[in-house]
This record gives C-alpha cells, sequence and structure tokens, in this order.
C-alpha cells in the first residue's frame, strides 16, 4: 500500500470568503442556529450567523463579523419613505 499525495488543508471557506465587512446583502433565513438566538442565511454557500431573525424571513442585513467558516450580521432596519 502506498501514500496518498494528498496535502492538509484548514478546514474552512477557501482564501477569500464571498462577502465584506460592512456591506449589505439580501437572503432568505433558511434555519435557526442550534443556540436559536440567530437565523442562518447563506451567500454562494456561506453561512451568516442574523440576529433578530427567523426561519422564513426575507431580510437585508448588513455584515459585521468575519470568521473562517461563517460570518455575523445584523438586520437592515428600512427607512420609511425611501424606495
Amino acid at each position: 500500500m502506498g501514500y496518498t499525495s494528498r496535502s492538509y488543508r484548514p478546514r474552512g471557506f477557501g482564501l477569500k470568503p464571498p462577502v465584506e465587512l460592512g456591506k449589505e446583502y439580501e437572503a432568505d433565513i433558511i434555519e435557526m442556529s442550534r443556540r436559536g438566538d440567530a437565523g442562518v442565511a447563506k451567500i454562494q454557500g456561506f453561512v451568516v450567523f442574523v440576529s433578530n431573525t427567523k426561519q422564513g424571513d426575507h431580510v437585508k442585513f448588513v455584515i459585521t463579523r468575519i470568521g473562517r467558516r461563517y460570518a455575523m450580521a445584523e438586520p437592515v432596519q428600512e427607512k420609511k419613505g425611501e424606495e
């Protein structure tokens, strides 16, 4: 039996996540986090935890923190009168 030439890769999304800090995104909340304190959305397969949301919501949110495997976000409050 021989050894394969597989190299070690740290777990994570890759070199660069598909989200940017401070940028606004829009997505559906597909499930709740394990703790139940945030909704889970996905941007190009990358997990984003959005606080103060629930499953089934369609929300706009701004990224507040980016990790290797996920990002944290806050929902954007819609301003009345704007279109």
